[in-house]
């Protein structure tokens, strides 16, 4: 892939930046070199671009592997483009009658480099006084979720090699931190279609997540059922996996 000309582009620096942004689309993290790489640009070029956008917020680094993925700048301009973003008005409709369905919290995340990304969140009430509360634009670790380990499982092989060969974080007792562990976790994930956080992000709370695709089975994100542990019976988690699931397929017909 090349920085192509488009017509009527009389900036050819700001389109060189953009098609740099562009890059994050379709993979995060990402290096200086492999941007290089993919566009035919030249390393110092790319380097001075990623800094600006650094300095910007638009991009954020990741100390640990010396990559780039998007920043908070980034995602507060896509949540002004999400006013108007089909698969974020479908979803945010069905996020709310599930959690008048399932009496729980209900989340919508998106995948953002090695985090979970919330999106959207609806509450059966407005009192949700038992436990601490994940809120619109949060981020957690992708091992330490069941809406991250359930968009991990459906990544591309690559992307989890990378991730895996990376510190994972570590919340509880009960977070997965070993790569070998995390991936029989995820083929058990991708065998039965979702994912369990035993209070792996937080002592005393249980979520239950499925992966959110469109029609070219594209995978969008995840939505998620969280709440105290003692009411996440075997019982009632089959029911919420069911419930989720319905959704999921409703939402992927409209997408």
């Amino acid at each position: 892939m090349v920085v192509h000309e488009v017509d009527g582009m009389k900036v050819k620096s700001l389109g060189k930046a953009l098609a740099i942004l562009d890059c994050f689309i379709e993979k995060q993290p990402m290096g200086v070199t492999e941007i290089s790489d993919r566009l035919s640009l030249y390393k110092s070029n790319v380097s001075d671009i990623v800094s600006t956008f650094v300095a910007a917020g638009y991009l954020e680094k990741d100390e640990m592997s010396g990559k780039y993925y998007l920043g908070l700048e980034a995602l507060r301009l896509g949540r002004a483009a999400a006013e108007h973003n089909t698969f974020q008005s479908i979803t945010s409709i069905h996020i709310r009658q599930i959690a008048q369905e399932s009496g729980e919290r209900v989340y919508l995340t998106i995948p953002r480099g090695y985090n979970v990304y919330y999106l959207d969140t609806a509450d059966p009430s407005n009192e949700t006084p038992f436990f601490p509360i994940a809120v619109t634009n949060d981020v957690d670790s992708l091992n330490t979720t069941s809406s991250g380990k359930v968009m991990l499982a459906y990544m591309p092989e690559s992307f989890v090699d990378e991730y895996l060969s990376t510190p994972l974080t570590k919340l509880t007792d009960n977070t997965i931190t070993d790569p070998d562990r995390m991936r029989m976790e995820l083929l058990k994930i991708r065998s039965c279609g979702y994912a369990i956080d035993d209070m792996e992000n937080a002592i005393g709370l249980t979520c239950v997540a499925v992966p959110l695709f469109n029609s070219e089975e594209e995978l969008l994100g995840a939505i998620s059922i969280s709440g105290p542990s003692p009411r996440f019976t075997s019982n009632r988690i089959e029911e919420y996996v069911k419930l989720l699931k319905q959704h999921a397929q409703m939402i992927k017909q409209l997408l």
